[in-house]
């Protein structure tokens, strides 16, 4: 049986950066950088333009993976697709991600399988253990696994949406598991979920038990109440139970394993708030030299902050051949999930 390592990470973000001072000046919200940053430690994050969708920020991600891991698009046996802002409510965005890669052009048809991961902020980590499955088992050889989000057109960037308007930006980041024969790879990896608080962080903006789904005016204009087009989210809630979950996954993953935390080299935390990082990570007694974090810059890229990590720290030669790491995530479902690699 094969390993499934990680190739090649590549990552995109939209050259739109607005920072806390412009949600004040060029969005009017009453907020202030001391503000957020102290709640949430970001001090910027990206924008897409109008008219750019969650596929077009994937291809740049997806290039810059296959390019690093030496590989060519038709070397690609499958795509997942990771995403809550998919380009539309369906097809998924695989389909549309093959389509702009050049994958069903007449003079190629490489017509790979598509799945989309809607796990929001731990959909990453299930589509990398769907990938590491299908490479470890046969199937396939090489598995594009990306996270893309275009979050800025569906936040309600007014005062009353500040709390959760500020923390999210846009962004993607790709990732290559490719079946090797070396000793390194994703060793192990836990995924988990708890329904009871789905609720708890959401954006219901239509209810498919709903006749219609989306009610229509006289002129047959559908309509939505603003209470179902924003997120929604249980601030307290959210943070208790991403502090549990995430250690809670990570120690499962160690003691499979038989590791201690001295073992592992870096550690990519989802970037949902560098608070809740920080206390998880006080909690474990981990140093700050073993974290790598970018939520600074990015905000909360949700399917997108673990791979656009790995894509920067592998740039910036922090992440080399031999180190072991460990990733964690914890999102809307809610949905944790935890992976341990041999880079």
């Amino acid at each position: 049986m094969p390993n499934a390592c990680i190739s090649g990470t590549g990552f995109y973000v939209p050259d739109d950066i607005v920072t806390n001072e412009e949600l004040a000046t060029r969005y009017g919200v009453d907020t202030t950088d001391e503000w957020i940053v102290q709640r949430t430690g970001i001090e910027a994050r990206r924008f897409a333009a109008e008219g750019v969708g969650t596929s077009d920020l994937a291809l740049p991600a997806v290039e810059m993976a296959l390019q690093r891991a030496g590989l060519a698009k038709t070397d690609i046996g499958m795509i997942i697709f990771a995403t809550l802002s998919p380009d539309h409510c369906f097809p998924g965005s695989g389909v549309y991600l093959q389509t702009k890669l050049g994958l069903t052009d007449d003079d190629v048809n490489h017509f790979v399988g598509c799945l989309d991961v809607r796990n929001q902020c731990s959909g990453f980590l299930y589509g990398l253990a769907t990938a590491t499955s299908m490479v470890q088992c046969g199937a396939v050889d090489n598995v594009v696994v990306v996270g893309a989000e275009v979050h800025s057109a569906a936040l309600d960037l007014s005062t009353s949406g500040r709390d959760v308007a500020s923390l999210f930006g846009d962004g993607a980041g790709a990732v290559i598991v490719s079946a090797t024969d070396e000793d390194r790879g994703v060793r192990s990896w836990h995924l988990g979920a708890d329904g009871r608080h789905a609720d708890a962080l959401s954006q219901k903006v239509w209810d498919i038990s709903k006749r219609p789904f989306i009610p229509a005016n006289e002129e047959g204009v559908g309509q939505v109440e603003p209470g179902f087009m924003w997120a929604h989210m249980e601030g307290r809630l959210v943070f208790k139970n991403a502090v549990e979950r995430m250690i809670g996954a990570l120690m499962k993953e160690f003691q499979k394993q038989r590791l201690t935390l001295d073992d592992v080299d870096l550690f990519f935390f989802h970037q949902a708030n560098l608070r809740i990082n920080q206390y998880v990570a006080k909690k474990l007694g981990l140093p700050d030299d073993k974290l790598f974090h970018n939520i600074e810059r990015y905000g909360n890229t949700t399917a997108a902050t673990i791979p656009i990590m790995l894509a920067e720290a592998q740039g910036e030669g922090r992440l080399e051949r031999g180190m072991k790491i460990a990733t964690v995530a914890f999102g809307s479902g809610f949905t944790w999930g935890a992976a341990i690699i041999d880079w």
